[in-house]
């Protein structure tokens, strides 16, 4: 402490000798013309001429070329003017010669008329290259000299008037006008003082502060087959460097690293103020289940940010299937199935498929909107599937025989265990005879003659057997002769017809009985037709008009 005490002792003296070597800075600013010497070029400290009292922001005309100057001494600052316009320049520097931070110019008439007004004017110049701060000027008003204002407006304290400066830019300047006039005949005296700003020696010591911030990104859900991608941003959010930057992430039980860690460590380094670092990474699940963790970022100086929780749920979907369709169809008609397809896991089934496999003795293949068909099987790609979600769809296929059909159903998705559906259906034909008669002419003549054709018919899909048919005349007519697919017997008025063995699907078998008119009326002509597959008789009348 004696120490400091010595130094700062030896501080103020050689302050106070530097200020004593500027002796002119209270002296007088006023000057008789007498006492100055005679013309020279007028110099200033800058180089720069003298400023008008008409505007001080203007330089001086030819008429305001000094005609004499006064140099200051080693010991003072001051220099002045006089032109041949008749103005009175007067020039100091602050704090003194050698040491100049403010120059202070002055400008005033050299003689005035008794109480006319007239300005003078007063210029403060920075000549630092800093800005100087607590600036003051103070002008002592003589008592002959009445002032009438002042621009800018000053402070008036008794007989000065004081003008305050908060800050002066560096090689800025600032310009006053004083406005007066005389009172009386004895010569004024206007003298003014700048108090000089102390300019301190300083040194900037930062404050930082640095924070850091922590988020972290997972999905909601994964697949026990998939990668979980994860993704850390740290950012330093505060001021200052942040170093020996690192994120820590301890997994939940059944999460672990690529290489098999159940700790996540990512070294970030150093973080300047608002930098940010991102991290991707890929952990997997050993087993299915809600998987919670948030990670927690630090620094080298103790620093330190936990990121949200995320929860990730990793399931597998579960893939049910279901197919239905009859158990009995007549050939002919088509048969349908309706597959319905559902994920009863926990997460979602991607790219899900069903697909149906082609049974054999089908044609005319017909299937909801989305199928294709793929060499011997139909394929619905019916894509994501969400927990407890359903997708049906339906195929139709003609059967072309009796037969049983087994439709076998598939759906896949990723990462789910494939399952399978079957359905049967059993087909089967059904004959389905008609009988038919007509008469070839009608009406006819007693002692003509008509024929009638006998068509029996099979629609069905079955074969029909044992096919009889038997005609029975009434007796207006009498039996000619007869052909057809079988022979026939006859025996009175009754023509009976051998049976036939067997009719397909779609076939036709004909007869013909020829018949002569022996009286006239309304007469009719029955068939009767029998088949094993009937279990009543089919009959049929044909009506012909005999007349005589």
């Amino acid at each position: 402490m004696t120490k400091l005490l010595n130094i700062l002792l030896i501080l103020s003296t050689l302050l106070l000798l530097g200020v004593s070597g500027c002796s002119g800075l209270c002296g007088a600013w006023s000057t008789d013309e007498a006492e100055a010497p005679r013309a020279r070029a007028a110099v200033r400290d800058d180089g720069a001429p003298p400023v008008s009292t008409a505007d001080p922001k203007q330089t001086s005309s030819p008429a305001d070329r000094p005609i004499f100057v006064s140099r200051p001494s080693s010991a003072d600052s001051q220099e002045t003017a006089i032109t041949e316009s008749g103005l009175y320049l007067v020039s100091r520097v602050y704090p003194c010669a050698e040491c100049g931070a403010i120059r202070l110019e002055k400008v005033l008439p050299k003689e005035v008329e008794l109480t006319k007004p007239f300005d003078y004017s007063i210029k403060v110049t920075n000549l630092t290259d800093m800005t100087l701060a607590g600036v003051a000027i103070s002008e002592t008003l003589p008592p002959n000299f009445r002032s009438t204002g002042a621009d800018p407006t000053a402070r008036i304290d008794a007989n000065m008037l004081v003008w305050e400066i908060p800050s002066l830019a560096p090689k800025d300047s600032n310009h006053i006008t004083v406005s007066g006039f005389a009172t009386d005949t004895n010569p004024h005296k206007h003298c003014t003082r700048v108090v000089t700003p102390v300019i301190p020696a300083c040194a900037s010591v930062k404050v930082v502060h640095p924070r850091l911030q922590l988020a972290k990104t997972a999905p909601a859900e994964a697949s026990l087959c998939d990668p979980i991608p994860v993704k850390f941003v740290v950012t330093n959010t505060g001021t200052g460097s942040a170093d020996g930057v690192r994120i820590v992430d301890s997994l939940a039980d059944g999460v672990q690293t690529h290489d098999g860690k159940s700790e996540l460590v990512l070294n970030a380094g150093t973080l300047n103020a608002g930098d940010s670092r991102q991290f991707e990474a890929e952990l997997r699940a050993t087993k299915t289940g809600s998987f919670t963790s948030k990670a927690t970022a630090s620094s080298k100086s103790g620093l330190s940010a936990e990121s949200g929780q995320t929860t990730t749920i990793v399931g597998q979907p579960l893939l049910t299937i279901s197919q239905t369709g009859p158990e009995r169809q007549y050939l002919g008609r088509p048969v349908t199935y309706e597959i319905t397809v559902t994920n009863k896991g926990d997460i979602s089934a991607k790219n899900t498929v069903i697909e149906c496999a082609i049974p054999s003795g089908v044609t005319s293949i017909k299937a909801t909107a989305g199928a294709k068909l793929t060499g011997s099987s139909i394929v619905w790609e019916i894509g994501t599937l969400t927990p407890n979600g359903s997708r049906a769809v339906r195929v139709s296929y003609s059967p072309t025989q009796e037969t049983t059909i087994t439709n076998k159903a598939t759906a896949n998705a990723y990462c789910a265990e494939s399952v399978t559906a079957l359905a049967k259906t059993d087909v089967t034909a059904i004959p389905a005879v008609l009988l038919e008669v007509i008469d070839v002419e009608d009406p006819i003549e007693v002692g003509g003659s008509t024929t009638y054709v006998i068509t029996v018919t099979n629609q069905g899909s079955a074969t029909d057997s044992n096919i009889s048919i038997t005609c029975t005349l009434e007796d207006n007519m009498t039996y000619v002769s007869s052909t057809g697919a079988t022979g026939a017997s006859v025996d009175g008025a009754t023509v009976q017809f051998a049976p036939l063995a067997n009719l397909g699907p779609k076939a036709k078998a004909t007869w013909r009985v020829v018949v002569e008119a022996v009286k006239p009326g309304d007469v009719r002509f029955k068939v009767t037709m029998n088949t094993d597959q009937l279990t009543r008789s089919v009959e049929e009348t044909e009506a012909t008009r005999v007349y005589k």
